[in-house]
């Protein structure tokens, strides 16, 4: 039988053995407790049809309403959702800058924000998701357009910072193509005088936020962080800057078929029909402008592209939640209509695509229909914090860290504005106002959104389960809009 040696093992050695297996312990349970940083990049006033993932989703006609063909490709907007998730279905709870961006922050509809219409001030009694980062230990910044304070443009002297700690670039609001650098910081110039500037003092914008928020990530690259970038673009005045200002003259783009005057003569009060003296009713259709918004478009994809190679070049993309999305839509000509406000797809959907590799499986088609109130606790969920702070939006994380490639849960959610309320489920919408007769559109039969099926054979049980929800979650948020002095046509 063969012996079996023993080895004496020192004191010393038993010691320097217990530090190391201690060391590998807790370095394995640091690993394991890491905190993912989080980059959001928000655009202002971006269909979601000029984000290739998203036009990936959707039949030809209406991925090219503008005429076939014309499209601006996207290419790092897009490898966010290759290597993450596109959500299909993803609307704005109320279509318009500042109640938007205040839901999207809080988790909360509009109302309960402080911030319910341009113009208000996001109420400082109110978390937003930098207050809870903070909370756990992050960095917390903010990086371009506000519009969540007073009611002036072109300021960086924001008092309130919302739980951002760095918002030192954080600005009012406005979208001047143009700014000349000076002693005394940023000041605007109009496209016109933009010539007259010396190159070195010329700035755009979406270039300057892109630059500044590079700049943080540099120095917050060893630490958990979380910045928020808002770039102004590419809302009007539809202009973008050299060299994107030309990359789509030879582009040839045609009205959108629904702005065919048969069907304008026939819009419901809600989109935009019978109202004389909307600014946003336009009969001729502008090629040029929207000329400038592409290239607005791939000038905000350009810079993507700059913000995913740091992040890569730095070794951060497994453990950085990056997003990308914006406030609201924009109709550009579709219905007759410029700019957002209504409750139509152009306007009230958004782009959204997000990845985090170590968590969100690669090419994830998400359809179930969301608003951006549920931004704030699945963020949160997603990073991993728990918070006891009340929301009206839901924790959607599971969907997006399933294990399943498409999701398709039935949900309902509802968005607004004014005298109108929406309820979508991202296969039909309810459209309820005070002056019109109730609207139910099939996107999946009628995604021009010209047919009202409300009435139809068929159609008696889609409609009653939208309106029955629709008027639940109203009254859980304490919808303002439903209160006892005034009343939707149901009818």
């Amino acid at each position: 039988m063969r012996e079996t040696k023993r080895v004496k093992i020192s004191k010393v050695e038993r010691a320097v053995a217990k530090t190391c297996a201690l060391i590998f312990l807790t370095a394995s349970l640091g690993a394991k407790a890491e905190k993912p940083n989080v980059l959001i990049v928000h655009t202002d006033e971006q269909s979601f049809r000029t984000v290739g993932a998203h036009r990936a989703l959707i039949s030809k006609d209406q991925a090219e309403v503008w005429g076939p063909g014309a499209v601006v490709e996207t290419p790092f907007i897009d490898s966010i959702a290759k290597n993450g998730a596109v959500c299909a279905n993803y609307y704005a709870a109320c279509p318009s800058c500042t109640p938007s961006r205040a839901t999207l922050l809080t988790g909360l509809y509009p109302h309960a924000t402080g911030a319910p219409k341009n113009g208000k001030k996001l109420s400082e009694d109110v978390k937003t998701f930098a207050h809870i980062f903070r909370e756990n230990g992050y960095s917390t910044s903010y990086v371009g357009k506000w519009h969540l304070g007073r009611h002036v443009k072109y300021e960086f002297d924001v008092k309130y910072n919302a739980g951002f700690d760095d918002n030192r670039y954080m600005m009012t609001g406005g979208h001047a193509p143009y700014f000349k650098t000076t002693e005394d910081g940023l000041v605007s110039v109009g496209k016109s005088q933009a010539a007259k500037v010396p190159k070195d003092e010329l700035i755009h914008l979406t270039d300057y936020f892109t630059n500044k928020t590079l700049e943080i990530l540099e120095r917050d690259k060893d630490k958990p962080f979380c910045i928020m970038l808002s770039i102004p673009d590419p809302h009007t005045p539809d202009y973008a800057t050299p060299p994107y200002h030309t990359m789509y003259d030879e582009m040839q783009f045609t009205a959108p078929k629904t702005m065919d005057p048969d069907f304008a003569t026939k819009r419901p009060i809600w989109g935009g029909g019978n109202k004389e003296g909307d600014t946003n009713n336009v009969s001729e259709f502008n090629a040029d402008a929207l000329r400038q918004y592409f290239g607005m478009v791939k000038h905000i994809d350009d810079s993507m592209g700059r913000l995913l190679k740091f992040i890569e070049d730095n070794g951060l993309s497994d453990n950085t939640i990056v997003i990308f999305t914006s406030d609201h839509g924009e109709m550009f000509h579709e219905h007759n209509r410029m700019n957002k406000g209504i409750p139509y797809e152009g306007s009230a959907k958004v782009p959204f695509v997000i990845q985090y590799p170590s968590k969100i499986p690669a090419g994830k088609i998400i359809h179930t229909a969301y608003t951006n109130a549920d931004f704030t606790p699945t963020l949160l969920s997603l990073a991993g914090i728990k918070t006891e702070n009340p929301f009206h939006g839901e924790d959607t994380a599971p969907d997006f860290v399933s294990e399943e490639k498409e999701v398709k849960k039935e949900r309902i959610v509802y968005y607004r504005k004014n005298d109108w309320i929406a309820a979508t489920d991202g296969r039909h919408k309810l459209v309820l106002d005070r002056k019109e007769k109730p609207w139910l559109i099939s996107l999946e039969e009628d995604p021009d959104e010209l047919v009202n099926f409300f009435g139809k054979p068929g159609y008696e049980e889609v409609t009653e389960k939208l309106q029955n929800e629709l008027m639940a979650q109203a009254m859980r948020t304490k919808e303002p809009l439903l209160d006892s002095s005034r009343s939707y046509k149901t009818k």
